[in-house]
């Protein structure tokens, strides 16, 4: 085997050892997601519609709580690829004070905001009291979920792609279970011929939150135990707790992708209000639609995980030829992955909406939209790549402009002009959606292939 062929291999086993814990983890709460849909699904429309009404409003929660993660990510990263731990174990600190700040935040501006969402979002009055309180239990634990989220960000900058998967894996299974006693009430389950009473509390749309809302602050705490136990980045023996230089280079990074989700979920909500006015059945057949396809979306998700890892470690060691080689050759995996899952999601819409819904008007209109949907998912993976190598480097600002200017500009203006100048129902939506991730797909590639963004991070030749 030649010198080249062999490095190849080696780049490739170690792109897989990080994306494959990332795609676990991906897949699990993928899963628990499925779980929740489901056994909401089964109270009825209903139910599903309020849950569904604030899933948008929670993306733009978690916003700058994934945004501060992806600046302590990037900073671990190159801290790491430059062999200076000191800086990594200092940025794991920053991001355990980010975590508390910003969760801290974030639960008071929620908590103030959630009796009054429904109404902003036009939600019709019978579902207004369970999107309410779903929310708002959804949110309590908001520290913790910052925790989780900023600290795994720093767990799998390190390498250890692992640990978070493992500490994901054990949250989900707390939700599921809790989910089955929560939701539904003591009822009778026959299995294997014998019949088993079980127990439940029979509260509904309420227990799914509470459910997740304990799951939840198990992740953030154990996080927060994995982080300051860690032999890479535990702080405790910092004498230095606040370091303002590294915080600032944190929230250099992690501000232009806050931005980048509030202005992207914020037009998710825009977007969902939209279709929220179509009624409770077009909104409940969206809000299903769009959990039935994230189990498509996992090897993207994954492999951009390994793409921030490895692209910030290479501009640790200011090696372009290998920012370049892991970054095509990661974007190249993803593609091929995300074709042959989009085909499949092409074949078996029907199916995948009928996991979660019993009502045939909900699964009919949902084979439809997620046909559209799953012709874009190449594009989709690629775009996804791009962000996450950016982010790995510390280029946001571009993604950040990108992204608002198409969620805004051919998201929610096209769906506008759809629903309430055309008259258009729910297929236009997701025609509307899709071509916002295409368009930013295109826009973002232009960028990376054509080099100059990286003449900023001191390489002096463009790809």
């Amino acid at each position: 085997m030649s010198q080249p062929e062999k490095q190849s291999r080696t780049m490739l086993a170690t792109i897989l050892a990080l994306a494959w814990p990332a795609m676990v983890e991906q897949a699990l709460q993928t899963i628990v997601q499925y779980a929740d849909s489901a056994m909401v699904g089964r109270l009825g429309v209903r139910a599903m519609a309020a849950v569904g009404l604030t899933t948008t409003v929670t993306w733009l929660t978690n916003a700058p709580l994934w945004a501060m993660g992806a600046g302590v990510l990037a900073c671990i990263a190159r801290a790491i690829g430059a062999k200076n731990l000191d800086r990594a174990r200092s940025a794991a600190q920053q991001g355990i004070w980010l975590a508390l700040i910003v969760g801290v935040a974030m639960t008071l501006i929620t908590e103030l905001a959630a009796p009054r969402l429904p109404g902003w979002l036009g939600a019709e009055p019978d579902i207004r009291q369970d999107g309410y309180l779903y929310f708002a239990i959804l949110c309590a634990p908001l520290i913790f979920r910052a925790l989780s989220y900023i600290l795994g960000s720093a767990l799998r900058a390190s390498g250890d792609t692992r640990t978070p998967m493992l500490v994901n894996l054990g949250m989900n299974a707390i939700n599921v279970l809790l989910n089955f006693l929560l939701i539904f009430p003591t009822r009778q389950v026959a299995l294997a011929g014998a019949v088993f009473t079980v127990p439940g509390a029979g509260w509904g749309v309420v227990g799914a939150a509470i459910a997740s809302a304990i799951a939840v602050t198990f992740s953030g705490a154990m996080m927060l135990y994995k982080v300051l136990s860690s032999p890479v980045l535990s702080p405790i023996k910092l004498k230095k707790r606040w370091d303002g230089e590294v915080m600032n280079s944190c929230v250099r990074v992690g501000l232009p992708v806050a931005l980048q989700n509030i202005g992207v979920f914020g037009g998710q909500v825009a977007f969902s209000a939209l279709v929220t006015s179509l009624g409770k059945t077009a909104l409940a057949t969206h809000s299903i639609a769009l959990t039935a396809e994230q189990a498509f979306y996992i090897p993207g998700f994954g492999m951009q995980a390994a793409a921030s890892t490895l692209s910030g470690s290479a501009l640790g060691e200011g090696d372009e030829k290998k920012l370049d080689s892991v970054s095509r050759t990661i974007l190249l995996v993803s593609m091929g992955l995300m074709t042959i899952t989009g085909a499949i999601l092409f074949a078996f819409p029907g199916f995948m909406m009928s996991i979660f819904t019993a009502d045939a008007e909900v699964i009919a209109g949902g084979a439809k939209i997620l046909r559209i949907v799953a012709c874009s998912e190449p594009l989709y993976a690629a775009m996804i790549i791009f962000e996450g190598v950016f982010h790995g480097v510390g280029q946001t600002k571009y993604p950040f402009a990108v992204s608002l200017i198409t969620m805004w500009g051919v998201r929610v203006l096209g769906t506008l002009i759809c629903v309430r100048g055309l008259g258009l129902g729910l297929t236009a939506v997701w025609l509307c959606m899709v071509g916002d991730n295409v368009s930013r797909a295109l826009l973002l590639g232009l960028r990376y292939f054509g080099g100059r963004w990286k003449r900023s991070l001191g390489f002096h030749q463009a790809a």
